[in-house]
């Protein structure tokens, strides 16, 4: 194994017996016979090779169900391969499930001795880091509490609290910080941050693109159980979201384009890291690339379509064809953080309508109310607009919004009777992602184009 190789992976792979009925599990033990007689083999992965470096913060992103947690849990020793050897160099810490190594019916504190044992530690020095290890958590009065009575942000934070105090050469974190609450997750990823700039390896896993490509150095697509690329974390997130949001009957052909693109925008192949070649790892896993053509300009993406979406009773008006486009007209749902958009709806009046006016609102996914704008104040809206009319909508806007995902509403207004009414509504009705930047400075959902400034009084 190379002195400078964390984790080396070759020709792995993983196989369960799927078993159509639970007696079958047993005539197995007792009258083999052919493998496909009793159940036949689901394969969680197949023939992965990869090199990790000491010191490298690896994220892998992929699908439900594409084998990331198997991955995982291969290299932390929690399972054995089918086939294939993996090395590992250096004490493993690692978060890979809620309250993994618990005992239920230990109090909190027993099981921090426990699990801290499990991870390597002696007697002395888990009493010298316990004080540290609580403090971390703060679960306050339940470390003497049996942890079969926590809640699972309870179990998250002594989980975490355990494994980053361990100091682990190899920090191996699953998706199981995505329970905790905000606050505490933002002190994990800060303690995250301490253990890497420490010169350990973290291996992440995330289905958020913003904290893959802020925290990790390189990261790493499977789907199926097999590994399509790998590169910056730009340049995989954008094939990952791309691979998310396609229809069905595409998922095939975008796969293989996938496999056969996995070449960064400066032209060097990335196939040799993929194929386990130490030399082209350790020049092209480290070297900065150039971000593809694609993920400088907005694009449509077939299949990011919101399954949120909620429509108002029609009364008198009918929303159509909700979208976003660029200023020459190209429609797309996948935006440069930046640039200039227009958000555009039709409205076809079924009915004669007066005081008309139009709004749109932008939610992030948890629902917050992002930003939005209306075409015009209460009651000066467009006087009278007649039945079989179509209105052209259009609220052009910069796209000042954080790296993620958002959603889109459109809505009409009318005077009915003595007020001003909803004639028709949509709820979720488009949605589109922002694409990562590594160099952004701003922080919450809208950039404020704030100039920072430091100077040292003299």
């Amino acid at each position: 194994m190379s002195s400078d190789a964390a984790i080396q992976v070759r020709g792995l792979s993983k196989a369960f017996p799927i078993y159509s009925k639970p007696h079958h599990r047993l005539l197995q033990m007792i009258a083999p016979g052919p493998k496909d007689r009793w159940f036949r083999e689901f394969h969680a992965l197949r023939n992965i090779d990869l090199n990790i470096s000491r010191g490298e913060t690896v994220g892998i992103v992929g699908r439900n169900g594409s084998g990331k947690s198997t991955l995982l849990q291969l290299i932390c020793g929690t399972l054995t391969p089918s086939a294939g050897d993996i090395q590992v160099n250096g004490r493993i810490a690692a978060l890979l499930e809620l309250g993994a190594g618990f005992n239920p019916e230990f109090t909190g504190r027993e099981n921090v001795f426990l699990n801290a044992t499990v991870l390597g530690l002696k007697h002395a020095e888990i009493i010298e880091k316990f004080d540290e290890i609580a403090a971390f958590a703060d679960i306050g009065d339940f470390i003497d509490q049996p942890v079969k009575s926590y809640s699972s942000g309870m179990y998250v934070r002594l989980a975490f609290a355990v494994a980053i105090n361990v100091s682990p050469e190899i920090l191996v974190v699953d998706e199981a910080l995505s329970v905790g609450d905000e606050g505490f997750q933002r002190k994990c990823f800060a303690r995250i941050d301490a253990i890497r700039d420490s010169g350990a390896t973290v291996l992440f896993v995330s289905h958020s693109a913003s904290t893959v490509v802020d925290l990790c150095d390189r990261a790493i697509l499977l789907d199926r159980g097999e590994l399509l690329t790998q590169g910056t974390p730009k340049h995989v997130v954008s094939r990952y979201q791309k691979l998310l949001y396609a229809p069905a009957d595409r998922v095939v052909q975008i796969r293989e384009e996938i496999r056969a693109s996995s070449v960064d925008g400066a032209g060097a192949v990335k196939r040799s890291v993929a194929l386990g070649n130490d030399d082209a790892s350790s020049t092209t896993d480290s070297a900065p690339v150039a971000a593809p053509e694609e993920e400088r300009q907005p694009y449509w993406e077939e299949g990011m379509v919101p399954s949120s979406t909620v429509s108002y009773e029609n009364r008198g008006a009918a929303i159509e064809a909700p979208h976003l486009q660029t200023l020459d007209g190209h429609k797309v749902n996948v935006l440069v953080p930046g640039g200039t958009y227009v958000y555009t709806y039709k409205v076809r009046l079924e009915r004669a309508l007066v005081n008309v006016r139009c709004g749109m609102m932008i939610r992030s996914i948890t629902g917050i109310e992002v930003g939005g704008a209306a075409t015009s104040q209460p009651h000066s809206g467009l006087p009278v607009v007649e039945a079989g009319e179509v209105i052209n909508v259009r609220f052009r806007f910069r796209c000042l919004l954080a790296p993620g995902t958002y959603f889109l509403n459109a809505g009409v207004l009318a005077t009915l009777g003595e007020g001003e009414e909803y004639v028709d509504r949509q709820i979720d009705v488009a949605m589109f992602r922002v694409m990562p930047t590594a160099d952004r400075l701003a922080t919450g959902f809208v950039d404020l184009d704030v100039v920072p400034q430091l100077s040292i009084a003299s």
